[in-house]
């Protein structure tokens, strides 16, 4: 709720730096407490899966903090709120791990606030953080801001994994939350710094477009589910990660039981397509930040031809494990990889020129929508990809051809996920993003 102008780079960068300082948090909280809970406090693999999934299941909340900052006018206080959430949840849950190796019930109750806190703390951080570049975000800059965002974001997760890698040994409990008490901080406050004065003077009260005194957030959300083309774009959202993110449990696992590789290959596997991705979405963002377009535009188009495309690297996968050795499995996982980086860039690309579209300005509440389904989505595409392979190989008894076929069902969905978004609208224009008074539109 601002009269300023669009972000420059500059300005883009500076929210990717949140975006850096929240992914910093969630991978030493995600991959490196999930190790130490297994292997040094002899865990079963369950728990930190279960504290994992309890973060997931917390995106639901996304649309309440959506509206939330839709009511009060502001962006950057949620912002601010979440990281400080986000940041107190990753000490605790490392003091909580320390605690599980002299009280371990104790510690996993704990362990348990812990991951509640980093769930929310990322759902009001990440869900307003979107909208706030989407409003500030000139159309033809969106699918490169998206890609900066997202890049710094897979940087946070590098940047963090390395020192807090090198930092942790010798490894001992003190250590563990002094590193992750280190990492929470310095996060937060880049967080501060990043957002200072970066949605410019507050609007007077009175243009706010939804006063917390004139609706409920059940009226706000009801009145978004309403819509067709915010609907239609969760369910489209939701389809297309789960066909997305199914992969990422069996892709290694496949490597090892087809073509043979070793835990070290099947890692570097995985760099390839990590690789990929990047590039994806650098292409992308290239190429729609060359387009000039008032709507969806381009982003729908390649949000399709994303999909479109990642169903045939799928496909390409799948005849990998008809075939067995003899195909060429790196060049299919990096063409997987590229076209998943566009479809991931372009979909955040359309969230962003949708976000302010409808009858009401519900940014917020629309955003938080999309945020949940997707976060739900990813949560449970590793367990339907794990279940599904693991039901194949029961009824078929032939582990390539189980992998094969899970893989031609992901392929399916993103097929069906294409379909989905033939079926959106063009969205009305965003100029009512910036300041608009109450009960227009």
């Amino acid at each position: 709720m601002n009269t300023r102008a669009p972000l420059g780079w500059f300005g883009i960068v500076r929210l990717g730096l949140v975006q850096s300082a929240l992914g910093a948090i969630v991978v030493l909280t995600t991959s490196t407490l999930n190790r130490v809970m297994v292997v040094e406090v002899a865990l079963p693999a369950a728990v930190p899966g279960i504290l994992i999934a309890l973060h997931y299941s917390m995106q639901i909340f996304r649309p309440r903090m959506g509206f939330g900052s839709d009511a009060g006018g502001r962006r950057t206080p949620f912002i601010v709120g979440g990281m400080a959430i986000l940041a107190v949840g990753g000490i605790l849950a490392a003091a909580a791990i320390a605690l599980m190796i002299e009280h371990t019930f104790l510690g996993i109750a704990a362990a348990v606030v812990a991951f509640l806190m980093i769930g929310l703390g990322v759902g009001a951080a990440g869900t307003t953080l979107l909208v706030l570049l989407a409003q500030r975000t000139d159309e033809r800059r969106r699918a490169a801001a998206a890609t900066i965002v997202w890049v710094m974001m897979i940087a946070g997760f590098i940047v963090t994994s390395a020192l807090a890698g090198h930092l942790l040994d010798p490894f001992s409990p003190t250590r563990l939350i002094l590193v992750a008490s280190a990492v929470s901080i310095i996060a937060f406050t880049i967080s501060l710094v990043a957002v200072w004065n970066v949605e410019g003077i507050p609007a007077p009260r009175s243009t706010v477009l939804i006063p917390a005194t004139q609706t409920s957030f059940r009226a706000a959300f009801a009145d978004v589910w309403r819509e067709p083309q915010s609907r239609r774009f969760a369910i489209f959202i939701f389809v297309s990660m789960i066909a997305y993110s199914a992969q990422d449990l069996i892709l290694e696992p496949f490597a090892g039981f087809v073509f043979g590789y070793t835990p070290g290959e099947s890692t570097k596997l995985s760099s390839v397509q990590n690789a990929g991705v990047l590039v994806g979405m650098v292409l992308v963002a290239l190429a729609g930040s060359g387009i000039r377009s008032k709507s969806l535009g381009s982003m729908k188009a390649w949000t399709i031809a994303g999909c479109g495309a990642s169903a045939l690297a799928l496909v390409g996968i799948a005849m990998a494990g008809l075939v067995g050795p003899a195909w060429p499995l790196r060049a299919s996982v990096f063409a997987l990889g590229v076209t998943n980086g566009a479809y991931a860039i372009a979909a955040i690309g359309s969230m962003m020129a949708m976000v302010s579209d409808g009858e009401r300005s519900r940014e917020g509440v629309r955003m938080g929508l999309w945020g949940a389904a997707q976060a739900l989505a990813f949560g449970a595409g590793g367990l339907i990809g794990t279940l599904a392979s693991d039901l194949a190989r029961f009824i078929v008894g032939n582990p390539p051809l189980a992998y094969s076929s899970v893989f031609f069902a992901e392929a399916l969905l993103f097929i069906v996920s294409a379909v989905l978004a033939l079926r959106l609208q063009t969205p009305q224009p965003l100029s009512r993003a910036f300041v608009a008074p109450p009960g227009r539109g």
